[in-house]
């Protein structure tokens, strides 16, 4: 008796199924009586499901099931099918690229989420609800400053980034708008990050008892 070694069989098209079900689609492709033919493809359509049995809950399963009997068919098997038969180039088109994400902003420190919210800020009309609005933003500004760059930072610094990222739309003044203390919000960010610590080392405390 000869063995039979992987390596000189045919390659399997949707290994998932084993080689068993493949020999079955191809002995399906040479039964020349079209009623047997058809019996025989339903018929394996049928193993096909019972060895996947958790996705039966998966809408159009049995359409699923029946385009993987074409393909692995290499989809020259001619069987009535109750759905319409997948076509090659359909199925190996490639996608369409997807445009890789930008910074909005040439101060990746500050995240790109902040470019939106300058720009709904410069679109409000004039009042305190939008000074409020700016003030909130630069001082997000300047905690996101501060932790990427572990140092103190002059406000100007903010409120000039502020007017560039805004085209000159949003402007604080030194004198009447004073951003948050630098100490202040890195304290906050201090603080969050020990109690997260914290939780974490209790609930390890707790695991051990």
């Amino acid at each position: 008796m000869e063995l039979e070694y992987n390596s000189e069989r045919e390659p399997l098209i949707i290994p998932e199924y084993g080689r068993h079900i493949q020999k079955l689609v191809n002995h399906c492709m040479t039964i020349e009586n079209e009623e047997e033919r058809n019996t025989m493809a339903k018929a394996i359509v049928d193993v096909m499901g019972n060895l996947q049995p958790h996705l039966r809950d998966v809408p159009d399963f049995q359409h699923k099931l029946w385009d993987q009997l074409f393909i692995m068919s290499n989809y020259q098997l001619d069987a009535d099918s109750p759905y319409p038969k997948p076509l090659r180039e359909n199925l190996q088109a490639k996608p369409e690229k997807l445009p890789y994400p930008k910074s909005v902003s040439k101060y990746r420190f500050y995240g790109n989420h902040i470019q939106t919210m300058i720009d709904t800020a410069a679109a409000w009309e004039e009042g305190d609800l939008k000074d409020a609005l700016v003030m909130t933003i630069a001082n997000h500004m300047k905690k996101s400053y501060l932790n990427w760059n572990k140092d103190t930072v002059d406000d100007k610094i903010i409120i000039d980034h502020l007017a560039e990222l805004s085209g000159g739309k949003l402007k604080l003044t030194l004198k009447d708008n004073e951003l948050a203390e630098s100490k202040n919000l890195l304290r906050k960010t201090s603080n969050k990050f020990n109690n997260n610590n914290k939780g974490s080392k209790q609930k390890k405390i707790y695991k051990k008892k």
